[in-house]
């Protein structure tokens, strides 16, 4: 039994309860195109860059508008949410205390732009207890592809074997693990719909980041020999 090196975390839906204020800004975005958000609209964009989500939509509802175009309105119905609204899950500004207490390398990986996170960050006061920021623009490519983890490893430098990862979506749960990293499933109430498989294929799952701690025997584990299935869709 060995003691993880380092953490990766996801930040909206894991860190941030944010992703609720991405499904009002869809509603409010293609409604002003006179669009109703489709129901597996959410559940296409999670895992794709914040370019490849403009791309996507421009392509699926024949929007004229260039991608930069969407990007820059996106950014600017987020901003004040982010700098001064949109609260941690619980749990989770302890849990990064307890980790950097203990001498955890500490990661970033996410399609959140630099704009939108730092301020949030900064504003929790838990900015500073990163060691590491990876985006999936920087990744050039989204969260569907493990490239992201291996990136945020090889910038903490460790191992990928001695990561663990916190993800909200399967999706990039599996990316993680052909990533070679543990991963630990944090429930989030815009993907409760895949919990089971979530729940079948993390080391863990947790419905909130705090039932972490006090405990510690989490920390110390064996590497997973749980395979990663494809995800779907």
């Amino acid at each position: 039994m060995r003691r993880f090196d380092g953490v990766i975390f996801d930040l909206d839906g894991t860190l941030l309860d944010s992703v609720g204020l991405w499904a009002e800004i869809d509603r409010e975005f293609l409604g002003s195109y006179g669009l109703s958000v489709p129901a597996d609209y959410m559940d296409a964009v999670m895992s794709l860059t914040f370019r490849e989500t403009a791309e996507y939509t421009i392509r699926r509802f024949g929007l004229q508008d260039s991608p930069e175009t969407l990007m820059t309105r996106w950014t600017q119905m987020a901003q004040d949410a982010y700098a001064n609204t949109i609260p941690l899950k619980p749990g989770a500004k302890e849990l990064l205390a307890f980790l950097k207490k203990e001498g955890l390398r500490i990661g970033l990986a996410t399609a959140c732009l630099e704009d939108l996170y730092t301020p949030a960050l900064k504003r929790h006061g838990i900015y500073d207890g990163f060691d590491a920021f990876i985006t999936t623009r920087e990744a050039g490519s989204g969260k569907e592809n493990p490239a992201i983890y291996s990136m945020a490893a090889q910038k903490l430098g460790i191992l990928p074997s001695r990561c663990l990862v916190f993800e909200d979506i399967y999706s990039c749960c599996c990316s993680a693990k052909q990533a070679g990293m543990a991963v630990f499933g944090v429930y989030d109430s815009h993907a409760a719909c895949d919990r089971s498989r979530m729940e079948a294929l993390c080391d863990r799952y947790c419905l909130s980041l705090s039932e972490l701690l006090p405990h510690t025997e989490w920390l110390y584990t064996q590497e997973t020999e749980k395979a990663a299935p494809a995800p779907k869709g």
